[in-house]
């Protein structure tokens, strides 16, 4: 019984009827000109005294209304429409306007059906509640004043005054179920007739993409930046202040390279918040290449005590740009990964080089427990396998039989950059 009384009554089925009853009202203006039309042409002064009159300017200003439709801003006035009050998803209604004749098309038929289903089910809404208020109330006032009203012989009779109660709130019920009844139909054509098209399809999930690789883009910088940073500055202050009082020297190192460190982590904050402008602001620093900075990363890296060998057995000025950008990311992220998981207490080795035409970077650290239980590595191994994935490349991270942890990367001097 309750989930009857919501289908008639419900917050939907209200919406739904308010949806109707502006279909209605926006019918009328269209009737009048029908009205204007059937009036000469009948010969009739008085076409609204005339149900079939009435009828007949309500059936030729529906044809006008759908001419008026076929404008493009007709269907994301519509769609917002069916959206709010029909209850239907937003991405079953396409929110653009109609470029194409066939989408101003099915928006003329859906506006059609709209106005058409929401003028009989709006002049029901003014015409049956008075009615049935009548029939319900009727009774008392026939047997109190003891006159018919001037309705009809029948309710002379007792059971015709017993049965206008019971028939009074069957009209309304009724002019609930038609209401429902015709919202839910028009809620079930609005992806018909609103509904985006194949093309609008494929343009909304192209904007996804893109929203998505951009997203996806700006976490997997602020990882390998931000992060990397954090977990430097923290091993230097720890080694920083293991040795305050025997080392001051290091010490001092150390803060320096804190200070460092945060400073250029900054500027790289500032070049990767500029993936979220049209473009890269006026002094945006740039972001940081294998030729220009990698000198300075193995220098902070070294100053929080680390011990880090590198080989560099090729030329980083002769990189293009994309690539030693990207190369330095995955250097910075073997590292990273070093520092969490295998301390300060052991020696890294870093070797790049150029062979048979691709760019091979090798991080190799000594294998702790922390490492081994993360076989399939974290949020930075795999933005390492987007990025190579995007140069065209191949990566591989694991624990070797020598008891170490060793990220290779290959990434062609010319790939789908």
């Amino acid at each position: 019984m309750r989930d009857a009384v919501r289908l008639l009554i419900g917050r939907r089925a209200r919406l739904r009827w308010v949806h109707l009853i502006l279909g209605g009202a926006l019918a009328m203006p269209y009737v009048l000109v029908g009205s204007v039309i059937i009036g000469p042409a009948t010969g009739s002064t008085d076409v609204f005294g005339s149900f079939p009159l009435q009828l007949a300017s309500f059936g030729v200003g529906l044809p006008i209304a759908a001419a008026s439709s076929l404008f493009p801003m007709a269907r994301p006035l519509e769609a917002a429409n069916a959206r709010w009050l029909c209850g239907v998803d937003a991405d079953r209604i396409a929110s653009g306007p109609a470029r194409t004749w066939g989408e101003r098309g099915r928006t003329a038929a859906w506006f059609t059906l709209h106005l058409g289903i929401g003028g009989i089910i709006a002049g029901m809404s003014l015409a049956l509640p008075p009615f049935a208020a009548v029939l319900i109330v009727l009774p008392a006032f026939v047997w109190l004043g003891d006159t018919r009203l001037g309705f009809p012989e029948v309710f002379d009779h007792v059971w015709a005054l017993a049965l206008a109660p019971v028939a009074g709130v069957a009209s309304l019920v009724a002019l609930a179920g038609c209401a429902a009844g015709c919202g839910a139909l028009l809620a079930r054509w609005a992806p018909v007739l609103l509904g985006p098209t194949p093309e609008d399809r494929l343009a909304a999930a192209e904007a996804r993409a893109a929203d998505l690789a951009v997203r996806n883009r700006l976490a997997r910088e602020l990882h390998d930046s931000v992060g990397h940073a954090l977990s430097a500055v923290g091993l230097q202050a720890s080694a920083a202040r293991r040795v305050l009082d025997a080392d001051p020297e290091f010490v001092r190192e150390a803060l320096a390279a804190i200070e460092e460190t945060t400073r250029r982590t900054v500027g790289e904050l500032d070049a990767v918040l500029g993936v979220l402008r049209e473009g890269d602001a006026p002094g945006t620093a740039p972001a940081p290449t294998l030729a220009g900075d990698l000198d300075a990363l193995l220098r902070r890296t070294r100053a929080g005590g680390q011990r880090v060998t590198a080989r560099v057995e090729a030329d980083p000025e002769a990189l293009p740009p994309l690539l030693s950008r990207e190369a330095y990311r995955i250097v910075q992220e073997g590292l990273s990964n070093a520092l969490k998981h295998a301390g300060g207490r052991v020696t890294v080795d870093v070797r790049i080089a150029v062979v048979d035409g691709l760019l091979e970077i090798t991080v190799v650290n000594p294998l702790s427990g922390a490492a081994s239980s993360r076989p399939g590595g974290g949020h930075g191994l795999r933005g390492v396998a987007d990025r190579v994935r995007l140069l065209g490349g191949t990566a591989a991270a694991g624990p070797t039989a020598d008891r170490t942890w060793r990220l290779h990367v290959n990434l062609p001097m010319k790939g789908p950059a």
